[in-house]
């Protein structure tokens, strides 16, 4: 399959003059862009590589953005404060080809990530620290539960959306149609052919809350590696109904923090509560990010982020 590179695109570089010009990279601050074969999938990793930092993040994005907006918001500032950093574009987002076949489901993202922590693992023994926004914070929450104790320093979300929940489903879906009737719906067909249908995520979920500027949102809907993506029908119902390994209740892995945009008008605070309230066994914390959307473009909101997390991986990681 033919590469595409972030180097080559325009929707970031559209993107970012809506961030603080400190966030805004440039030719010299850019990641490298590295790929890794996973199953034959062509994995993009934006990769901020420092032999001597003393841990490891990795990024994840979510269902309407990509590995190089985590960049943008996070990768480049934990970089420049001495932390190895990699942000993935997970299957059907970015630059990461796809192999051909069966159509992949959420399952497969969880198994990519767990994947990829052993395949950094066996470049060294540093401490990693999984940072997900929206789905990506469920997402590093699933890989997690799937670990042995200790093995993770911690894990960052900007949500934590467990869609079982009726109540979060509802509040993140399109609409009540969507979520009461089209959800059970895909996964009847899940497993068949119609399974492979692609259905845009502008209309299965509040893709239109997903920042608070209207013109960066404009920018978003033309990217089709981020907010303009459709993803099967059988990846959606894997999302929809994807049980851990380990439910919150039992969950002891490692430390969690919930950095929650206060101006989020899709995923607020309380559509996390389900998972972190439930979560006793390790430390939960919460900050949050003022004035900040839910792809945060705002201070102070995104210094408040950085800041966090910095301090959170410092701590997990000492």
């Amino acid at each position: 399959m033919s590469r595409q590179y972030y180097r080559d695109q325009k929707s970031w570089r559209d993107l970012q003059r809506f961030l603080p010009e400190r966030l805004r990279l440039t030719v010299d601050t850019e990641p490298d862009e590295e790929f890794w074969d996973w199953r034959g999938n062509d994995v993009h990793l934006d990769c901020y590589r420092n032999p001597v930092a003393p841990a490891k993040v990795l990024l994840h994005h979510g269902v309407g953005t990509n590995g190089r907006q985590m960049t943008l918001i996070l990768g480049a500032p934990l970089a420049r404060r001495g932390y190895e950093v990699i942000s993935v574009d997970d299957l059907g987002y970015g630059m990461t080809g796809v192999a051909p076949g069966g159509p992949f489901t959420y399952a497969d993202w969880v198994q990519l990530t767990l994947d990829l922590i052993a395949a950094e693992r066996a470049r060294d023994d540093r401490p990693i620290v999984l940072y997900g926004l929206s789905a990506g914070g469920m997402l590093a929450y699933h890989v997690a539960a799937a670990l042995p104790k200790d093995s993770l320093a911690g894990i960052v979300g900007m949500t934590f959306l467990d869609q079982r929940v009726r109540r979060v489903r509802d509040g993140t879906a399109h609409d009540l149609l969507t979520s009461r009737l089209g959800v059970p719906a895909m996964g009847l067909v899940a497993d068949t052919p119609l399974g492979r249908l692609r259905y845009p995520m502008r209309a299965a979920s509040k893709m239109s809350k997903l920042v608070n500027n209207r013109e960066a949102m404009r920018v978003l809907n033309k990217d089709k590696s981020s907010a303009s993506n459709a993803m099967t029908l059988a990846f959606l119902s894997s999302y929809m109904t994807y049980a851990p390994a380990t439910e919150p209740a039992e969950f002891d892995t490692c430390p969690v923090l919930l950095t929650q945009p206060a101006e989020d008008r899709w995923t607020p605070e309380e559509l996390s509560e389900p998972v972190l309230s439930a979560i006793r066994k390790v430390p939960v914390e919460v900050t949050r990010l003022a004035g900040a959307g839910h792809y945060p473009l705002e201070d102070p909101g995104l210094h408040q982020l950085e800041g966090a997390v910095a301090d959170f991986v410092a701590r997990t990681t000492a």
